[in-house]
């Protein structure tokens, strides 16, 4: 007698594709490689061509019940790129804008950012301006504190790069899903007080150096306030200015500058695809969080 053929085949459960009026869903078989008579195989396939997209949604929403996982793959944003995407856009930025402050007319030849003398001393200019030997020295002040402040300007670079190296995946995810200057926010934090130890004795120097017409900025500024408060008569005919330094105002003034510039290149990289210049950048700030 022959040996009775066996009507069961090995059947390895692979994933299933299944295509709806365009779309697609996939869902992978749990279950280990088993015997499946070929006329229950035969039987499924049936149903399966038979079956309408409603019956095949429902199908895939009771699998579980029968070891079926109907996940479908989807593109996930790994903390790794986003830690990477914005470290890059950060490092960007403060390139950006340290390299665009620490040339001449950083500051100075820039209206938005450049650094105009105290408003305390704004009586003054008001009063002096109108003469036309003081308003010289006037704008040879303004000119002094905007040199001094794009000369400072690259001590940021190094400050900034630490700041960028130590972020965090919770800082990361904060930065990304917050406002459009979020990254800038988050240097500012971390950085400002370092910025401002690192600016104010570099400031402090230039404005001491004789840059304009054999006179120092800060000579510059005492020689303008110092003659307003003896035109004064004492304070008998205007108030006097108490204080003649200016170190300490061109350090926030050039740091202020600084993050505004900093935060321009964080918004253009958020909305506008042509500044996403590689390929993280375009991963990180391209993804749909919606999806």
């Amino acid at each position: 007698m022959g040996r009775k053929r066996n009507s069961s085949i090995q059947f390895p459960i692979q994933p299933i594709a299944l295509t709806c009026s365009g779309r697609s869903s996939s869902f992978a078989v749990k279950l280990p490689t088993m015997k499946i008579h070929s006329k229950v195989i035969l039987a499924a396939l049936s149903l399966t061509v038979l079956a309408s997209c409603a019956e095949l949604t429902k199908l895939m929403k009771h699998a579980e019940d029968y070891g079926v996982s109907t996940e479908t793959a989807k593109d996930v944003l790994t903390n790794d790129e986003i830690i990477r995407g914005l470290k890059d856009a950060l490092g960007k930025g403060t390139d950006f804008a340290v390299s665009s402050l620490n040339v001449k007319d950083g500051y100075f030849g820039n209206q938005a950012l450049k650094i105009l003398l105290p408003k305390e001393a704004k009586p003054m200019y008001e009063r002096l301006e109108k003469i036309p030997v003081i308003d010289g020295i006037l704008d040879d002040a303004v000119e002094s504190v905007n040199r001094a402040a794009e000369n400072a300007a690259i001590e940021a670079k190094p400050i900034f790069m630490q700041a960028i190296k130590e972020m965090t995946i919770t800082d990361g995810m904060g930065i990304l899903r917050g406002s459009d200057t979020a990254a800038t926010s988050y240097l500012r934090k971390k950085t400002y007080q370092q910025l401002y130890n690192a600016f104010k004795p570099k400031i402090q120097a230039s404005l001491e150096k004789n840059y304009i017409n054999n006179i120092s900025a800060e000579g510059t500024y005492k020689k303008a306030i110092d003659t307003y408060n003896t035109a004064s008569l004492k304070g008998v005919l205007w108030k006097q200015i108490q204080n003649n330094s200016l170190a300490e105002h061109t350090t926030n003034k050039a740091l202020k500058g600084l993050f505004s510039k900093v935060a321009l290149e964080e918004k253009e990289i958020r909305v506008d695809p042509v500044h996403r210049v590689t390929d993280i950048l375009k991963r990180v700030f391209g993804y749909d969080f919606g999806s």
